[in-house]
């Protein structure tokens, strides 16, 4: 017996003669299953979710979870997952090799090219020193994930990083800021500010919107210009 649905049958009949495969629930290693009730549940609507958030969500999975997952939500070679789940175990292997193609293959195979490419472009305006050139699409396209404020445009202009990075909220102190900016730190839309007397000008707002701060690697503020 199986389910199946048609227009003349209701959800849940069953159908005589009617055979189908079942499939185990996808479970996460603490026992808990995949679910809209779930926190931290994974959508596959880019309404909900957006591409870069499904992205990393795969991207950060557990060495202990990688393998299985890879077999399950792919369509990659059981010989190239064996492979992987080798690799994992060796010395040098270089950290979420697994996880990247498990994020790949997956958001490629919900949100088709365009949405890996969205996924993996918005990854990269998240690190700090990337060359990729930032605009206002991607960096709002990562607004969810990072705090963000806003500030008037004649606040903003001529305003020393310093100054502003404590206004923005990122850092508590200007002289913590000092501190981290001397230590190669602190970021402006991805690239290190060096000079204390860096002051923001009109080319350093990304398409005349936002600027994206970072402190060191993982703390980030989005600040939108009213």
């Amino acid at each position: 017996m199986a389910f199946r649905d048609e227009a003349n049958i209701e959800r849940g009949d069953k159908v005589e003669g009617a055979y189908g495969l079942t499939f185990p629930l996808l479970l996460k290693s603490d026992g808990t299953k995949f679910g809209k009730s779930e926190d931290g549940a994974v959508w596959l609507s880019p309404k909900f979710l957006s591409p870069y958030k499904f992205y990393q969500y795969f991207f950060s999975v557990p060495d202990a979870e990688v393998i299985r997952f890879l077999k399950i939500l792919t369509f990659l070679d059981i010989e190239e997952v064996v492979a992987l789940k080798d690799e994992i175990k060796k010395p040098g292997y270089v950290a979420n090799t697994a996880q990247q193609r498990l994020a790949e293959e997956v958001t490629q195979f919900v949100h088709k090219e365009d949405g890996l490419a969205e996924a993996l472009k918005a990854t990269e305006a998240l690190r700090p020193g990337a060359e990729t050139k930032l605009d206002w699409k991607t960096i709002e396209g990562i607004a969810e994930d990072v705090p963000s404020c806003s500030l008037a445009y004649d606040e903003v202009l001529n305003l020393s990083l310093v100054d502003l990075s404590v206004s923005s909220g990122l850092i508590d102190s200007k002289s913590v800021a000092r501190r981290l900016l001397k230590q190669g730190g602190l970021y402006m839309n991805n690239s290190r500010v060096d000079s204390e007397n860096k002051r923001v000008e009109a080319a350093d707002i990304v398409d005349g919107k936002v600027l994206l701060l970072s402190a060191g690697k993982k703390n980030k503020v989005l600040v939108r210009i009213a």
